[in-house]
């Protein structure tokens, strides 16, 4: 029973190494050159830990086997408590491995940067002197992506592309709640948040179709939240602006209002025009031009701010989703509203969004 047991025990480890042999373990074997550095990251870091994981596991079945109780043969020494030498191993291999570690994290996390720009495309191929970044800016939605291309003046739904070895930098940011941008073939995640910017600096190197995904508990959608990233020849790219920019949809404000509102499953959608300075409303969470934007309300707060009369008009905030109510009274953002006397100049009266 025993033999048969140990048979089928090994049949199940090479079935299980069969199928794992299969499989494409895209975080160490990505198409991105940033992604490709941190993959080398993990193995270098993996490696460097197991110099000590694997002689620990093989002395413990080594102990265990030599100093059995039916062994009568080994070493009794009840009153053995210290040895140099074995400290100054069991010490200074773990230090001189959390050294190498350290030193090779903090060199990874200048190189590795995200808000760093490229300086190279891959290994041995810097990035040309002629070539410009291609900037696309990111909105976390509830539950779904949106991309603007503000040199092409389009934008679109759970979709990118871009062209084969062009830098790309994303500007990242989010509609109501905390997400994680992540591509695992071109880079690692990034947050977006809500009324702030975050950058990634990548750069795909291989043609193909990878997935994307919020790597972020957002909310009953979140299982959804996908979008696939084509990385395309120069020309393809070009015929896929022109799919984009053939499109009867434009991204108004109101548009954008629109497709803010949850929804779950959304499909690709294509924009052929883009409201100019959305992104930068949507950072500053006033799209709706009766809002004033953050950075008014910044400017004011510079200038001194609206003194204590000023905190009469805070609404207490509600729980629950954000949308249900401002966290600020209606009293505050009035672009009418004219201002109570000594509390602000006449050029921060009135300020709405642009």
């Amino acid at each position: 029973m025993s033999i048969a047991r140990r048979i089928l025990q090994a049949a199940v480890l090479l079935l299980a190494t069969a199928a794992l042999s299969g499989c494409n373990l895209l975080v160490l074997n990505p198409a991105g050159d940033i992604a490709a550095r941190q993959g080398q990251l993990i193995v270098v870091a993996t490696l460097l830990m197991l110099i000590v994981i694997i002689p620990v596991i093989a002395l413990t079945f080594f102990f265990a086997w030599r100093y059995r109780a039916s062994n009568r043969a080994a070493t009794y020494k009840p009153d053995w408590d210290h040895s140099t030498q074995l400290e100054l191993v069991i010490w200074g291999v773990p230090l001189l491995i959390i050294i190498a570690l350290g030193a090779i994290t903090w060199i990874s996390t200048h190189l590795l940067d995200p808000y760093r720009p490229l300086d190279r495309i891959a290994e041995g191929r810097p990035v040309p002197a002629e070539v410009k970044p291609l900037e696309i800016q990111v909105v976390a939605l509830d539950w779904k992506w949106l991309f603007v291309y503000p040199e092409e003046g389009v934008a679109t739904v759970n979709e990118i592309a871009v062209p084969v070895d062009r830098p790309v930098r994303f500007r990242i940011t989010a509609s109501s709640v905390m997400n994680t941008f992540y591509v695992p073939a071109l880079a690692g995640m990034i947050y977006g948040m809500p009324g702030m910017e975050s950058e990634l600096n990548a750069v795909i190197n291989a043609p193909g179709v990878y997935d994307g995904f919020s790597a972020n508990y957002s909310g009953a959608g979140f299982s959804h939240m996908r979008f696939k990233f084509h990385g395309l020849s120069d020309a393809d790219y070009q015929r896929w602006l022109q799919g984009v920019r053939a499109s009867s949809q434009t991204l108004t404000r109101s548009a954008y209002l629109e497709l803010e509102k949850p929804s779950e499953r959304e499909p690709v959608r294509h924009f052929a025009s883009v409201d100019n300075g959305l992104f930068d409303a949507v950072l500053n969470r006033c799209v709706d031009t009766e809002r004033m934007c953050m950075n008014q309300m910044m400017a004011i707060d510079a200038t001194g701010g609206l003194g204590l009369k000023g905190l009469g008009g805070l609404a207490t905030p509600r729980r629950g989703d954000p949308r249900l109510g401002a966290y600020v009274s209606a009293q505050v953002c009035s672009v009418n509203d004219a201002p109570a006397p000594g509390l602000a100049s006449p050029s921060i009266a009135g300020m709405k969004a642009p």
